[in-house]
């Protein structure tokens, strides 16, 4: 069903200060807030005064539209989209919330009108860091497009205390801060006390017979806590439709031990509120430790068993007998840490319900689908049988039944290959005995999807093909996507009025198809040049800010090549750090050499316990401090790490992109969405053929996209045939002037030692082939400096990038999830 933009309202006669959309409506409610809400008057009210007050009044607008939601889908019965999600990286609320209402205008007209800024209200926002980077970003991008595209749909996570760490650079390390983002409250979230749930662990568990001389399970555990909810709603844009993301928060099921207190125990008096709210703490504890581990599983655990709960509770309330529960719900795992809700759905059903294996079993495997977001063996969850019965007995008692009767049914459909039996049980018994979670939630689901079609055909092929050999019709592909309205109209907005103007209207904020309407203007002059307006004002805007926050001056007028994403081995931000120090060399062995001038700006995070990327980062900022402090070449190319980059720092580098870098190996990234969300804004990609950037480069046109690099099958046939990487760095006399360069201790004070461990695993492993497409990526960059010097071909090509991206809005990918996995229908909430 086609639904309109929403439109900017002028004043009517009369509105209510609560729901009214029009700029005096607005400055009421701005004003009631601020006075009865935050308890302040203008003279006295503090920057953090003025964001709340502005933000409830959003929110105002928000509930008005979620509850008649919610009454459309309790009637109705609406069938319902649950995407379990350990991460939901949402972003700012503010800006985007007054996007999806329609009221961005009137709202900055009502700021002026009261004479306040509105863009400081906006940086006011501290960001709800409830994740590590795409997973969780993919996450609240489908969150507004389920609601956008009219779904259903209920986001279950955690609501962690403390999120991502924010990321601070000192003395060119990562050092990590704690992110507080709760610390001045939460204006978008509503508290549920009364929605809590309990959850157990460890213990024993005991047989018994039920009144009917049934066999029965009971789980007797030594610990149990509670589950809170807290509810934000997310709105979708130009549609009555609001879904509900619900996050959970680990209390005590008794707070306060008073016998404990009255003999002096203060400790024990408390002991069990710390322990229990330890649980929705933190974001990715290290799990190095078996502490860290133990406290990850328990984190896993407690939010799928709340959530699954509570689909439960909602089930009886509003439809009836749990037989139809997966007529209801169906429920999306995103990637492996919500796949205990497959052994706790079982144990529910049965347990709690009093239901019989086969149909807790029928209706579980109907209910759960699994999204697959990596080929990395590694990063495929498991937990030790040790660790897993220590804490979930009675899970571990059901994942060994489901495993019986699914290998009895693999020995039947492979008769006498006991090493496929092997492989594709749901407990590794080589070593240390573990859980394999991939598996379980493959075994327990309907259906199974890669990100990328290239990914989806790896999954298909490698890490889960013999799962594919039994049940080919269960694996399906859906690329995914980024929301246009966050990444385009909230990011960009120079840019989306320039495009709305181009093509005559809005309607591309939801059917982002509706670019292609600038094809006919890519050799435009006149597009063109306001094009290229539109980018230099988005460099100017990211250069001031580096200015403020590293010292570091760019000129807007140089190319920038950006590289902003989470730091790992295989996304190669050391190839990126070599072809910088290669620049640097040749302008200094030629000093008269033309050579583009470039920014090279960099951004990202490393997970706290990841040496080798931490050492990267360091690498990086070391030779920035060279080269922006060498008179001789700063004026060709000057090299910026970008602290803490999250959803607001990347909406202010997205738009501001010249360049982006995609390199990872081929074969290693499952799809990439930092990809889609720079090419959307205008980035051109040097790339490779890995995850999403092969769609894309399908898309947008080979002739758009410099591609370099090894394909999956040749990295496969290198590896074969034996990789050597120090026969490489010998035979390659500037990628052994490069690496030699780092070693001689140039960025690091004479220091030979200090990347040593990163210059020997390069010459020595070199796992993820940086120096086989060290020559390749160099050659390619020389492509990208050709084209530069031709603004009006770099103009068309940046114009055609955007056109042709269509396919990756998140909207597309939900419908192709609603239509070819979830059986679902659109049902839409009337705006009035």
């Amino acid at each position: 069903m086609s639904t309109p933009a929403p439109a900017e309202t002028s004043d009517p006669v009369r509105e209510h200060t609560r729901t009214g959309l029009s700029k005096a409506a607005l400055m009421q409610a701005y004003i009631d807030n601020l006075f009865y809400i935050q308890g302040r008057f203008r003279e006295v009210a503090t920057p953090h005064d003025r964001y709340m007050a502005a933000a409830f009044t959003a929110r105002d607008r928000l509930l008005d539209r979620w509850l008649k939601s919610a009454q459309v889908f309790k009637t109705t019965h609406a069938r319902t989209v649950c995407y379990l999600s350990a991460e939901f990286l949402l972003g700012p609320h503010l800006l985007n919330n007054l996007v999806n209402l329609g009221i961005t205008r009137a709202s900055r007209e009502a700021a002026t009108e009261m004479d306040l800024d509105f863009n400081a209200i906006l940086e006011e926002e501290e960001e709800p860091g409830l994740g590590n980077g795409g997973l969780g970003r993919l996450a609240a991008c489908f969150m507004d497009s389920l609601s956008t595209c009219q779904i259903p749909a209920i986001g279950y996570g955690i609501r962690y205390e403390f999120g991502i760490f924010d990321q601070a650079i000192e003395d060119g390390w990562q050092v990590e801060k704690s992110d507080t983002w709760l610390r001045n409250g939460n204006p978008w979230e509503i508290p549920r006390p009364k929605i809590r749930f309990p959850v157990l662990y460890g213990g024993y568990t005991q047989s018994y017979q039920d009144q009917d001389g049934r066999a029965r399970t009971r789980w007797v555990p030594d610990q149990e806590i509670d589950g809170m909810a807290y509810d934000t709603p997310v709105l979708g844009y130009g549609v009555g439709n609001v879904n509900l993301l619900r996050l959970w928060k680990a209390e005590a099921s008794q707070s306060f031990d008073f016998q404990a207190f009255n003999v002096g125990d203060y400790y024990g008096a408390v002991h069990a509120k710390i322990e229990a709210e330890t649980i929705s703490k933190v974001l990715y504890p290290n799990d190095e430790p078996e502490a860290g581990k133990a406290l990850r599983l328990k984190q896993q655990f407690f939010f799928v068993s709340c959530s699954l709960q509570d689909m439960i509770r909602l089930h009886l309330n509003t439809v009836g007998p749990l037989e139809t529960f997966a007529d209801k719900f169906v429920v999306q795992l995103n990637d492996t840490h919500p796949s205990l809700a497959v052994a706790e759905l079982m144990r529910l059903l049965m347990d709690e319900q009093g239901m019989e294996w086969e149909p807790a079993w029928d209706i579980t495997r109907r209910t759960f689908c699994y999204t697959n977001h990596t080929l990395l063996p590694e990063a495929l969850e498991t937990w030790s049988v040790n660790l897993f019965e220590r804490l979930l007995p009675r899970h571990l008692e059901i994942v060994y039944e489901i495993n019986r009767r699914f290998l009895d049914e693999v020995r039947m459909r492979f008769l006498g290959d006991e090493s496929r039996v092997a492989r594709m049980s749901l407990i590794a018994e080589e070593g240390v005995r573990r859980v394999r979670m991939a598996h379980l939630a493959v075994v327990g689901s309907r259906a199974v999807n890669g990100v990328a079609a290239l990914h989806s055909e790896l999954v298909k092929t490698t890490i889960l093909k013999d799962f594919h050999d039994l049940w080919p019709e269960k694996f399906h592909n859906v690329t995914n996507g980024v929301t246009p309205r966050r990444f385009m109209v909230v990011s960009n907005p120079r840019l989306a009025h320039l495009i709305t103007e181009v093509c005559g209207d809005d309607r591309w904020i939801r059917d982002l198809g509706r670019l292609r309407e600038l094809e006919s203007h890519a050799d435009d002059p006149e597009v063109q040049a306001r094009w290229r307006q539109v980018k230099t004002a988005a460099k100017q805007d990211l250069a001031v800010w580096l200015r403020q926050n590293t010292g570091v001056e760019l000129n807007p007028a140089v190319m920038f090549d950006v590289l902003a994403k989470r730091f790992h081995e295989y996304k190669r931000q050391h190839l990126s750090i070599l072809h910088v120090i290669r620049c640097y060399q040749r302008l200094k062995q030629n000093p008269g050499q033309e050579m583009v001038p470039r920014a090279f700006v960099f951004g990202g995070k490393a997970a706290p316990g990841y040496y080798l990327a931490k050492l990267i980062i360091k690498l990086i900022n070391s030779v920035a401090e060279v080269i922006n402090h060498d008179p001789q070449v700063n004026g060709s190319i000057r090299v910026v790490f970008m602290p803490d980059f999250n959803v607001k720092n990347g909406q202010r580098l997205y738009p501001a992109a010249d360049l982006s870098e995609q390199i990872s190996l081929a074969g290693k990234e499952a799809s990439g969405t930092g990809n889609m969300k720079f090419s959307m804004n205008g980035a051109l990609t040097i790339g490779t053929l890995d995850g999403a950037n092969v769609e894309i480069r399908e898309e947008v046109g080979a002739e758009n996209f410099f591609l370099f690099g090894m394909t999956v099958d040749e990295v496969r046939q290198k590896q074969s045939a034996g990789y050597r990487p120090w026969d490489i760095y010998n035979g390659d006399p500037e990628l052994k002037a490069d690496i030699d360069l780092i070693s001689s201790g140039l960025f690091s004070y004479g220091d030979t030692n200090l990347f040593r461990p990163l210059t020997d695993h390069l010459l020595h492993q070199d796992p993820f082939m940086v120096l086989a497409d060290y020559r390749a990526y160099l050659d390619c960059q020389e492509r990208v400096g050709a084209v530069w010097r031709d603004p009006a071909q770099w103009d068309r090509m940046s114009i055609l990038n955007v056109a042709r991206m269509g396919k990756f809005s998140s909207d597309r990918a939900i419908r192709e999830y609603a239509e070819r996995i979830w059986q679902i229908e659109p049902l839409p909430v009337a705006l009035n």
